[in-house]
């Protein structure tokens, strides 16, 4: 039974795999690539997606082309015990693609794409008036050395 699981585990890996280099695979494609049938990599991407392992398929975009021209990484430090409140206040902006909680001198550290630099300091301005929030510090990426969420599996 244990080797069984062990090929069911590596099985999955495998498709995280070819679905991280093309998410818009089929499952009779994987399962061909693969060597599998269609219905036991559908049964696999099922399970994996009710355990949250996957939660979704997204284009990936060339934030460049598309027009946002700056990258914002912000750090936040919050008054104590608002953390929560106020990230999910921080995240809920449309501008804004990663929130982190984190140790150190600050609390939070987002990263943002935005259009120009008059949206970014309209964040900014916007971030450091609500309340919990007593200081920012932002840094703009000036080249986009790797930018990938695709990682081994």
């Amino acid at each position: 039974m244990v080797i069984f699981s062990l090929l069911l585990e590596q099985l999955d890996k495998k498709i995280l795999e070819a679905l991280q280099r093309d998410a818009r695979l089929s499952s009779r494609q994987i399962a061909e690539k693969l060597g599998v049938a269609a219905g036991t990599v559908n049964a696999r991407m099922r399970k994996l997606r009710e355990q949250g392992v996957l939660r979704g398929f997204r284009p990936e975009i060339d934030w460049d082309v598309a027009g946002y021209d700056i990258t914002a990484v912000i750090l936040v430090r919050v008054e104590g015990g608002k953390l929560v409140e106020v990230e999910n206040k921080l995240a809920n902006n449309k501008n804004i693609c990663l929130v982190y909680d984190m140790t150190g001198d600050y609390d939070v550290a987002l990263v943002g794409k935005f259009r120009d630099r008059a949206q970014l300091n309209r964040f900014i301005k916007s971030a450091l008036a609500m309340d919990h929030i007593e200081r920012t510090v932002t840094s703009i990426v000036l080249n986009v050395v790797k930018e990938e969420f695709a990682l081994p599996i």
